[in-house]
């Protein structure tokens, strides 16, 4: 791994985003904190946290398949098994994945289990999302921006409101990347059970973290300027290529995969 700064302090009195998705996926990675949130989330929440997982993992094994061999995932999250390089490594065993995220606990797991098959490699880079300069400028001393790179933002968009640009931050990652790469992404409904919705928007802010829920048209934006790929802009379960077809379980969570120009 690239070399780190002394690791931040872990702040347990406040919830973290990456802590409570641990906590919904049944980890046990958290703090109290944490957990309170998630105990008071619907249960809509639980399978959304596994089916943005499931997804990524679907993705993934899809886009090694076509050949993409360098990862960039933001908003890694602790680390829960298949992991995203496991998943690309199984099929391309060299492929290079480089993990970010800015929770301190994250960080710490990432550098004791995110390890690399020693063919491939794995990085991580402790940064925010809101800092994307920041985040390719050390992307890019394990990436080679030259070539097609899957770029993923999984469960992490509704967590930025429109006042902080996420469409923004979107378009300046993907403007770095070569012709022939991807973009994964995953969000939150606000047009689908639209009270749950709310309640879970509820039970983050009392926890001092904005969700920012979107609707299908709303999401489609991220997607401007690229190529979505199939199946499109569907909901998590049924984002399936080259795999069994789409299930019928009800979800929340908007999915699509988009290529670069």
């Amino acid at each position: 791994m690239t070399a780190q700064a002394p690791h931040p302090p872990i702040d347990t009195s406040k919830p973290h985003s990456a802590r409570v998705y641990d906590a919904l996926l049944g980890g046990k990675d958290n703090y109290p904190v944490d957990q309170q949130v998630a105990e008071l989330l619907p249960a809509e929440a639980k399978v959304g946290a596994r089916q943005q997982r499931s997804f990524m993992n679907r993705a993934t094994a899809w886009l090694a398949g076509e050949g993409v061999t360098q990862f960039l995932d933001i908003g890694t999250g602790i680390p829960t098994e298949p992991n995203l390089h496991q998943t690309a490594q199984e099929i391309r065993p060299s492929a290079r994945i480089v993990y970010c995220d800015n929770d301190p606990i994250v960080l710490r797991h990432a550098e004791a289990l995110l390890v690399s098959r020693p063919e491939g490699v794995t990085d991580y880079v402790h940064a925010d999302v809101r800092e994307p300069a920041i985040i390719l400028d050390a992307a890019r001393e394990t990436l080679d921006f030259d070539r097609p790179i899957a770029l993923s933002l999984l469960g992490l968009l509704h967590f930025l409101p429109d006042a902080e640009k996420p469409i923004d931050i979107v378009r300046t990652l993907t403007d770095a990347m070569a012709p022939g790469s991807y973009v994964v992404l995953s969000h939150g409904a606000s047009d689908v059970n639209e009270e749950k919705g709310e309640q879970a928007g509820d039970e983050y802010k009392k926890g001092g973290i904005q969700l920012a829920l979107r609707s299908r048209e709303e999401f489609a934006r991220f997607f401007e300027g690229l190529e979505i790929v199939a199946p499109g802009l569907v909901k998590a379960p049924e984002w399936f290529n080259n795999t069994p077809a789409p299930t019928q379980e009800f979800s929340g969570i908007y999915v699509a995969v988009a290529r670069v120009p």
